[in-house]
């Protein structure tokens, strides 16, 4: 038995959490925190969110929160056995503990039981399937804890059952992976080849919930190790990989940005060769009209767009946000230059501020210059020079520049 006493457990103690740990004690009906929270707990991390687990049903949590007036919300969780209560500007989500009676690969018809060993027995992997009581107490089934610290990511039970039940969890394996084991390659066999085996189910997995997990995968640690496995294992083809993705490039693109904060789809971009690669991704995906946009301009600027010799290597990447009419080329070259490990050119163009061309058609016209075709021109020619003399020009320049023109 293990009783957790640190400072972030302590913290979880609002007004809210008070209040409905109160409500349930009075009802003799059992709430513990479960899953991630006690994970991050464990680990000495502030949880981001937390989640609770019951043995009140639904019907008996409503009928509790509903006589004390506390406020109900979202009841789309309801069926599957999950309430959302709100106290002290707090929202809390509590489940009844459930069994999986019968599962597709996706979703899962659920019965309420208040066996917590049961409900241990059908979460995803060891580390995310612990309680922890409010009084600080661990209920631990499956060794989650020794994983946790050992930095092992193993399914809880057979890998193989696990994964049937949703197949998105050979993703979720990958992501945890990447956040908590220590060394790329550490897997247990039976592991990999039941991955191997139920690859072929994440083809009906909706894009949408793909793209989360694998968002997460391309930021974490050992994502060279895990992409090639998503090859070796066949996981790539049905969540939208291209089948020869480029891993050289991809090994190349992660060095470079490690510690520079990329995009997720910055990374995944090294591992695209074409045009039609980000398309057939983007039609599996349904990534966002911004992650595809820059997808594309990854793909077709990442060679020819480069820092020039001499005293000012940051001039066409300058130029090029100067030349574009789009208002988010700024943090696109930014991304480019994290893609090329541009480091230092990264900092300086953090902070270069775009300069206002300082003439106006309004100015061209006081000079006599009338036809709006002559005026065009003209603005064109003025702010070649302008970019030639790295923006510093003013307006008084540039207009007796145009006398001589």
């Amino acid at each position: 038995a293990m009783r957790l006493e640190s400072p972030q457990f302590q913290a979880l103690f609002t007004p809210g959490l008070r209040a409905v740990a109160e409500l349930f004690e009075k009802k003799n009906y059992e709430l513990r925190i479960a899953g991630g929270a006690v994970r991050d707990l464990l680990s000495g991390m502030k949880p981001e969110d937390v989640d609770f687990a019951t043995t009140a049903t639904p019907a008996e949590m409503k009928e509790m929160f509903t006589s004390a007036g506390v406020r109900l919300i979202n009841n789309k969780g309801e069926k599957h056995g999950t309430i959302t209560a709100r106290l002290h500007e707090q929202n809390f989500e509590i489940t009844t503990l459930r069994i999986d009676v019968v599962t597709d690969g996706r979703h899962a018809e659920v019965e309420f039981t208040t066996d917590w060993e049961k409900d241990a027995e059908r979460r995803d992997l060891t580390v995310n399937s612990m309680f922890l009581g409010l009084d600080g107490m661990l209920y631990d089934f499956f060794d989650g804890y020794e994983d946790l610290k050992n930095k092992k990511i193993r399914f809880v039970g057979q890998a193989s059952e696990r994964i049937q039940e949703d197949y998105l969890r050979i993703l979720r394996y990958f992501r945890f992976y990447g956040r908590i084991a220590e060394k790329p390659g550490d897997h247990e066999p039976s592991t990999l080849q039941a991955i191997k085996e139920n690859a072929k189910g994440l083809a009906g997995i909706s894009g949408e919930r793909i793209w989360v997990e694998l968002k997460k995968i391309l930021l974490g640690n050992h994502v060279n190790h895990l992409v090639r496995l998503m090859y070796e294992l066949d996981v790539s083809q049905y969540i939208g990989l291209p089948l020869n993705g480029n891993l050289e490039e991809f090994d190349r693109v992660t060095k470079n940005v490690e510690n520079l904060c990329p995009k997720p789809m910055t990374v995944l971009t090294s591992l695209l060769k074409t045009k039609d690669d980000i398309l057939n991704l983007d039609l599996r995906l349904k990534i966002s009209k911004e992650e595809k946009n820059l997808g594309l301009f990854l793909v077709k600027h990442r060679q020819d767009l480069t820092k020039a010799g001499g005293p000012e290597p940051l001039k066409p990447y300058q130029n090029f946000i100067m030349d574009s009419r789009e208002a988010n080329t700024n943090s696109r070259i930014c991304e480019l230059l994290k893609y090329q490990g541009e480091e230092a050119l990264l900092r300086e163009m953090e902070r270069w501020t775009l300069p206002s061309f300082p003439v106006s058609g309004h100015d061209l016209r006081k000079m006599g210059v009338s036809s709006g075709k002559e005026i065009g021109t003209a603005l064109q020619q003025l702010r070649e020079e302008w970019k030639k003399s790295g923006y510093h020009m003013d307006k008084e320049e540039l207009l007796s520049c145009l006398k001589k023109l």
